[in-house]
């Protein structure tokens, strides 16, 4: 009876895990882009571009820009300084009054 318990929680985690990964893939969308023929720059590259771009803007966070660029976070954290962006995402403003307040 123990062996059937473990193997029903582990497949229900496991279905839990894939239905969270469907809703998450469900809700994307879906960006068409026509660019130059002379603009020397890969999938990959564009993508990196995108992710890291909305990261500085707060739209997304580190582990979604990461998993749009298809990256671990780490990864994508060392490659963001290559983008010029900064991975200490905050207003100037936050740090002021971090220091006041310390």
């Amino acid at each position: 009876m123990l062996i059937v318990s473990c193997l029903a929680d582990n497949l229900f985690k496991t279905l839990s895990v894939f239905l969270l990964k469907f809703i998450i893939f469900v809700s994307m969308k879906t960006l068409t882009l026509h660019l130059p023929d002379n603009l020397d720059l890969d999938k990959r590259e564009l993508v990196m571009l995108l992710a890291s771009k909305l990261y500085e803007q707060g739209k997304l966070s580190l582990g979604q820009a990461a998993e749009l660029a298809g990256l671990t976070k780490p990864t994508f954290a060392e490659l963001l300084n290559n983008y010029g962006v900064s991975i200490f995402n905050f207003p100037s403003s936050d740090l002021s009054s971090d220091v006041s307040n310390a």
